[in-house]
């Protein structure tokens, strides 16, 4: 695990969603750590929520500081799971992220209200030897579905340097849900197109969310097109932890 300086402040640990990776955090990293804040941005395997979440456990056990955990999209199913059992998370972030109860997966809450446009932008999957399949964006349709706000150009990048989740991953049920006993804030752009905002909202009242904030024109990407909102919802968060 990484070895921080000395400060009071507890660790962020940051956990991408579907067809995303670490980078996605890149702008809310370094306002962060400009702010002294120690960071991690995990590596979500985006295998599995059980999986997925383990994974995520595992990073939060080699950290002996308190966490700010925070999850953007499917990310959201894993920091749920992950943070059940984790004595040091002591807030939850979800960035435009599911936050299911147990037995509820992402696949159903995204359909839960109209709205959601994610499923015909999907590309011819990638069939593994498990019968499993691998989902991507297809990247011509990705700039508009997944990032209609950011640059033009930086969209394509992170089209093309997506990265895939399984079908399996987006429909298993969360088994915990460490928003029910962990102090949990929200944020969303009101124009994303993966997930409802409707629903977003829902879950964020259902969490009995301690500040939610919806960022008015902003896609389902909102950390990286308005990275300072993002940051300073999670800081809030983390200024509750003594």
């Amino acid at each position: 695990m990484p070895v921080f300086a000395e400060t009071s402040k507890p660790t962020i640990v940051l956990v991408h969603g579907a067809f995303a990776d670490s980078s996605s955090w890149n702008e809310v990293v370094s306002r962060l750590e400009n702010d002294g804040y120690p960071v991690v941005a995990v590596a979500n395997p985006l295998r599995g929520v059980k999986f997925d979440g383990e994974y995520v456990g595992n990073v939060l056990n080699g950290l002996k500081t308190p966490v700010v955990l925070v999850g953007h999209s499917y990310g959201g199913s894993v920091i749920s799971e992950a943070a059940a059992d984790a004595d040091n998370v002591k807030a939850l972030v979800f960035v435009a992220a599911f936050a299911p109860e147990p037995g509820e997966s992402a696949a159903a809450l995204s359909s839960k209200e109209p709205g959601s446009t994610l499923a015909p932008t999907l590309a011819e999957p990638v069939v593994l030897e498990d019968g499993v399949k691998d989902l991507y964006i297809d990247q011509s349709k990705f700039p508009e579905q997944f990032a209609a706000d950011v640059p033009l150009a930086d969209a394509r990048l992170l089209a093309v340097t997506q990265r895939p989740i399984t079908d399996a991953a987006l429909t298993e049920p969360v088994r915990k849900a460490g928003w029910k006993n962990i102090p949990s804030w929200f944020v969303y752009g009101d124009a994303d197109k993966n997930i409802p905002p409707t629903t977003l909202q829902w879950m964020a009242e259902r969490a009995n969310s301690k500040g939610t904030v919806a960022v008015k024109g902003a896609s389902h990407v909102v950390m990286i097109s308005h990275p300072d909102e993002v940051t300073k919802l999670i800081e809030t968060a983390a200024e509750t932890i003594n």
